[in-house]
Parts: structure tokens; C-alpha cells; sequence
């Protein structure tokens, strides 16, 4: 009975507030909506994110003038061109070095092994022939069974063509709608929401900044360290340089990790192709310039409402929140992981302790 007492103390304490009730039915009803049917509403999930990160665009463009209307028609012709310049140059050009990639790779694995066998005359105090041979037979074992998970994974995955297509339909008309009519939705949610909301709005207005901020800055940090890196690649006259900027630009959505995991291609086709070298020494010393400048100049001047979580919350929050919704969940873990430290924060009873 004690410990009922303790239980029953406890909800009273946390849960004594109507508004904090309906605060967390609210959160269960949304994520187990992403949960169940994030899948089938995923095209009006990304139209929805994407007209967020464009109604920066429709402000500033009201703030010179414009009529709100004339405002969304514009943002939503420079969402077409940008996505069709994506879809005329950027994709081909990546497809193409994927495949050009995909086909060289026997070639690739013979010089990896004769690299490999090299080892023991550069090392001979460290290497021994018969280690490098067993080292080989494994590398040549794993390898085709990733050859084969390869294959039957792009053979699954052909019929998600047709979702492509229905992303290509869905998406734009989202987008258009959700720019159009977005004071009529954002009436429409505030309705259901109860009157005197003093915890919502604490929530609300905390969140509001943190993840404007945060979903335009990464899209633009994206960018420019995709840009840059398919600069340097290009001027370095390092093999399948858009596809390599084109990693180097998606991992910084995963952070911490993301950059350590695309070290690992970018070194290793430079390796394939120039050997132990200056080349090679080049590419990593412009590498981690590239890195250091994002991690300390980009990362700041972009994130000006600093996310204030610590390595160890964001790492969890990445492997959850991704593990739940894929790449949108890694893409939303920081701000995620934000609203939940807000809502700690602006809890009944527990604001005090946080």
C-alpha cells in the first residue's frame, strides 16, 4: 500500500494540471500517427517540412512589399527550379559516378590487393607475407557477400519507382498548399487546442525559434560543405568527386558520426587512385580543413540559437528518433531531442528541477 501511496503521490504531483494531461495525449496521439502511418502520409510529411523550411523565403519577400500571394507563388517557382536543376544535373551526375563506381569495382579490388601485398616489403618489421594472405581471403570473402546483399536489395527495391513518382506528384502540391493556405491551417490546429494554454505557448515559443533555425541551417549546411567538398574534389582531380561531396554534404545530418563514417570512401578511393602519396596526404589535409571549418565557423555562425543538448543526449537522440523514422528521424532528432528538453523545462513541478 506504500508503495501505491508513492505512485499515486507522484501523478498527483506531475499530473495534476489539465493542461499538462492533454499536452502528453497530444504527443502520443502525433507520434503514434508518425508511428503507424508516417509511412503513407510520408509525401505530405516531407511536403509539410519542406514548406516550412520555404516560408522563410514568403516572410522575406512580404517584408519587401510583395503581396503574400505574389510572395507564395515566387517561393514556390524557386522550389520548382531548384528542384528541377536537382533533377536535370545533380542526381544524373551522382547516378552516373555511382554506376561508373559500381562497374570499376573489380578493378578497384585488384589494386586494393596489390596495395594490401605491398605492405610487408614497406613494413617488413610490422607485416608478415602469411598475415597479409589471410587478411586478403577475408576482405575477398566479405566482400562477396556485400556483393550479393547488393544486388538483391537494388533488385527489392526497383518497384519504389513507383513511390518516386508519387513523391514527384504529391511533394510539389503539398508544398504549394501548405505555403497557400498556411494561416487557415494554423487557425485551424489552434483550435483545437484549449483556451487558457500558458504551458503550450512556453513550449511553443521555445520550439519555435529553435527549430526554424535549426531545419534552415542544416539545409544550408548541407550546401555549402557539399559544394565546397565537390570543389576541392574537383580541383584535387580525385575520382567520383560528385558523388564523394554529395556524402560529405548528407553526413552532416548525422552529427559527430556522419563525418567519421564519410572519411572513410573519400580516403579510401583517394588511396585507390593515387597509392601512398602527396596526393593522397593532400586530400586529407583539405579534408579535415573542410571539417574543422564547418565543425567551427559554419556550425556557429549558422546555429545562432545554439542548441544547448549535450554529445552524449544528441548521439542517443540520433539513434532513436532514426531508428523510429529513418532519415527524417535523424534529420529531426536534434529539435526532437529540443522539445522534449522543453517540455521538461516548462513542466509543472519539474521546471525547477531541470
Amino acid at each position: 500500500m506504500h508503495f501505491l501511496d508513492v505512485i499515486g503521490s507522484w501523478i498527483n504531483r506531475h499530473f495534476s494540471n489539465e493542461e499538462a494531461i492533454f499536452l502528453v495525449v497530444l504527443l502520443f496521439v502525433i507520434f503514434g500517427m508518425l508511428a503507424f502511418f508516417g509511412g503513407l502520409l510520408a509525401p505530405v510529411l516531407t511536403g509539410f517540412v519542406l514548406a516550412f523550411l520555404l516560408q522563410g523565403l514568403v516572410a522575406r519577400l512580404v517584408t519587401w512589399h510583395v503581396p503574400r500571394r505574389g510572395a507564395v507563388y515566387i517561393t514556390f517557382l524557386v522550389f520548382i527550379g531548384i528542384v528541377t536543376g536537382m533533377l536535370l544535373f545533380l542526381f544524373p551526375l551522382v547516378s552516373r559516378q555511382l554506376t561508373e563506381l559500381v562497374s570499376s569495382v573489380p578493378q578497384l579490388l585488384e589494386k586494393l590487393q596489390i596495395l594490401i601485398r605491398e605492405l610487408p616489403a614497406t613494413f617488413p618489421e610490422f607485416i608478415d607475407p602469411d598475415q597479409v594472405e589471410v587478411w586478403l581471403g577475408l576482405i575477398s570473402g566479405q566482400l562477396g557477400d556485400y556483393g550479393r546483399s547488393l544486388l538483391e536489395t537494388t533488385v527489392t527495391q526497383l518497384p519504389s519507382l513507383v513511390g518516386w513518382l508519387i513523391y514527384l506528384v504529391l511533394v510539389p502540391i503539398s508544398v504549394f498548399f501548405f505555403l497557400k493556405d498556411r494561416d487557415l491551417i494554423m487557425q485551424w490546429c489552434i483550435g483545437i487546442l484549449p483556451t487558457d494554454r500558458p504551458l503550450l505557448n512556453q513550449v511553443g515559443a521555445e520550439m519555435s525559434i529553435q527549430i526554424a533555425n535549426y531545419v534552415r541551417g542544416k539545409v544550408i549546411e548541407i550546401f555549402i560543405v557539399g559544394a565546397v567538398s565537390y570543389a576541392t574534389f574537383v580541383f584535387l582531380d580525385l575520382h567520383y568527386a560528385a558523388l564523394l561531396s554529395f556524402l560529405v554534404g548528407v553526413s552532416v545530418l548525422i552529427p559527430f558520426v556522419g563525418a567519421a563514417i564519410v572519411t572513410i570512401p573519400v580516403l579510401l578511393v583517394g588511396f585507390l587512385q593515387w597509392g601512398w602519396s602527396v596526393d593522397l596526404f593532400s586530400l586529407f589535409v583539405a579534408y579535415s580543413i573542410i571539417q574543422a571549418v564547418d565543425g567551427n565557423v559554419l556550425v556557429p555562425l549558422l546555429f545562432s540559437e545554439a542548441v544547448d543538448l549535450h554529445p552524449i543526449a544528441i548521439i542517443v537522440a540520433v539513434l532513436f528518433f532514426g531508428g523510429i523514422w529513418g532519415i527524417w528521424g535523424v534529420f529531426f532528432a536534434i529539435p526532437l531531442a529540443t522539445l522534449v528538453k522543453a517540455i521538461l523545462n516548462a513542466w509543472p513541478t519539474l521546471g525547477e528541477v531541470v
